[in-house]
């Protein structure tokens, strides 16, 4: 046999039994020869499961299927009706500056949301929280309300509520406290504090006006968020 010839023979060889090597260390035992599933070698990071999850966070809503509005994150607001990612986000800060909304005529507030888009929001949407009721502080239920006066601890309670949720110093504020208002941003909540450097405290609600970026859509927002003592 011509020496071309041994050596194709030996690669022939070679390649049968590397192949044998490989389906013998992916089959596993039991199974018949041709079943290795190589997607079953994946980790839970892989990908093809990173994907599967994001399609499942996407997927359309059922008939029937309902979002707390009042505790659901962005990924699952995004699923709302003609809601998406970037309104989604929109609505859960407002909800973490404002608190829960209530109802639909809460989250009426969210700046995008009209009505057109509330009638289709409406099959799809419950909210668990009571309006107005600060994020993280559970008000006490109506049965204890009425001990207020009488209890210390029910007083403090109380109080604590109402502190939560009294408007925002706009001479004591911070960046991030400023930047949680309806309508601000880090841009709008930096300009509130360079004037504050430069003028001194706010001597009304209204000298919001004369921050650059601030103008009269923006101050009615924040009015009743903020006060200037």
């Amino acid at each position: 046999m011509p020496p071309a010839e041994q050596r194709a023979l030996l690669l022939l060889l070679a390649l049968a039994v590397g192949g044998q090597g490989v389906r013998h260390l992916l089959t596993r035992p039991g199974e018949p020869p041709g079943q290795v599933q190589l997607l079953a070698t994946l980790s839970p990071g892989s990908p093809i499961a990173q994907r599967d999850s994001a399609m499942r966070q996407t997927r359309p809503l059922e008939a029937g299927e309902r979002i707390d509005i009042d505790r659901a994150g962005a990924q699952e607001l995004a699923r709302l009706p003609k809601v998406g990612p970037r309104l989604a986000k929109v609505i859960l800060a407002d909800r973490e500056a404002q608190g829960p909304f209530g109802s639909l005529a809460g989250l009426d507030r969210v700046a995008g949301i009209g009505p057109g888009l509330l009638k289709v929001i409406a099959p799809h949407a419950t909210f668990s929280r009571s309006a107005g009721e600060p994020v993280g502080l559970a008000a006490p239920p109506p049965a204890e309300a009425a001990l207020c006066a009488a209890s210390p601890v029910q007083q403090r309670a109380c109080q604590s509520v109402q502190s939560a949720a009294a408007p925002l110093n706009l001479n004591s504020a911070s960046l991030t406290e400023l930047d949680a208002l309806p309508g601000l941003g880090p841009a709008r909540a930096a300009a509130i504090l360079r004037y504050r450097q430069q003028h001194g405290s706010f001597a009304s609600v209204d000298e919001l006006g004369r921050v650059p970026g601030l103008g009269p859509a923006a101050l009615a927002k924040l009015r009743g968020y903020v006060a200037a003592p």
